[in-house]
């Protein structure tokens, strides 16, 4: 019985010394290095090649690195009956709101653009706005949301939030489905997407959705590069509906050097660095679940693949 780590473009050697650390004896072969196929039953993994696991007869389980799912279940060559299981880590969801926080007070208080006048020597003041006047839309009440809309309530921003299914969170005004969207994109003067990427999900940040916001609203994106259209964001923030937008996910990543959002002075990249999680942080859960595969128990944060998260 072996663990497979499959990571391509990361280093993978601070998760083998986390997992030996937390589990002495436990045998791991990390791709592309030559194995047994037949040897490997747990899987971890974050953007694995397409198709790679249909190699392996005897796979029980594959696990994420992080709290996404959708880089693996994107995957139509899944092995059939194979579980899957998330990342649940307290440091991800404090690190998500403390992210989403600094982006929204960046927008208010306007300082993305005093930076750019940095180095133009330019002299230009901004009448900024205050949290207790802003309110905030989060889409997606899952255990990001939740935290993300703490951290703001606790700011004095107003906050709202929408999802698919109903959902309470204190000190917030909730609402869900597709019915009651309009009435909450309407009332979100800064939307920020943390939705799970489903088939469901994929493209709702469009034209259709962002003329549904109040003109001069902002937009942050933080969970999947594929929940945005991006010509429909150039397009409305060009024509001024939207203000700009703070954008840290991306269809292809690295970003490549000749996207427009590079040179747009109306959107804020960073390098999807939102919540990213340390394995010592969270190796003990994942050692957990290989321990409770051996032994034939349920998987903590197991994924319902059917609903995609």
């Amino acid at each position: 019985m072996s663990v497979l780590i499959v990571s391509p473009g990361r280093d993978p050697e601070e998760w083998v010394k986390a997992l030996e650390n937390r589990h002495p004896g436990m045998n791991i072969y990390v791709y592309p290095e030559e194995h047994d196929t037949e040897e490997v039953e747990f899987a971890l993994t974050w953007n694995h090649p397409r198709g790679l696991f249909k190699n392996y007869p005897n796979l029980k389980v594959i696990a994420s690195m992080g709290a996404g799912v959708d880089h693996i279940l994107s995957d139509s060559a899944l092995p059939e009956g194979v579980k899957v299981t998330k990342v649940v880590d307290d440091t991800l969801t404090e690190d998500m709101g403390d992210f989403v926080l600094s982006q929204v007070m960046n927008h208010i208080r306007d300082l993305h653009y005093y930076s750019k006048a940095q180095r133009k020597k330019e002299w230009e003041q901004f009448q900024y706005k205050r949290p207790q006047n802003t309110t905030v839309g989060i889409m997606g009440l899952g255990v990001l949301g939740n935290a993300v809309a703490g951290k703001l309530t606790k700011n004095f921003f107003k906050v709202n939030a929408w999802s698919r299914t109903e959902k309470e969170c204190e000190d917030v005004k909730c609402y869900h489905g597709k019915d009651q969207l309009e009435e909450f994109l309407k009332n979100s003067q800064i939307l920020v997407c943390l939705l799970p990427l489903t088939e469901d999900t994929k493209n709702i940040l469009n034209s259709d959705l962002f003329d549904m916001l109040p003109e001069g609203a902002y937009v942050i994106n933080v969970a999947r590069g594929e929940h945005l259209v991006e010509h429909d964001l150039m397009e409305m923030i060009d024509s001024g509906h939207l203000s700009g937008a703070s954008l840290d996910v991306f269809r292809e990543e690295p970003l490549p050097e000749e996207h427009p959002f590079w040179e747009h002075p109306k959107i804020n990249i960073t390098p999807h660095i939102a919540s990213v999680t340390k394995p010592e942080s969270v190796v003990g859960q994942i050692a957990d679940n290989y321990d409770r595969m051996k032994e034939d128990e349920p998987l903590e944060n197991k994924v319902e693949k059917d609903k995609g998260y």
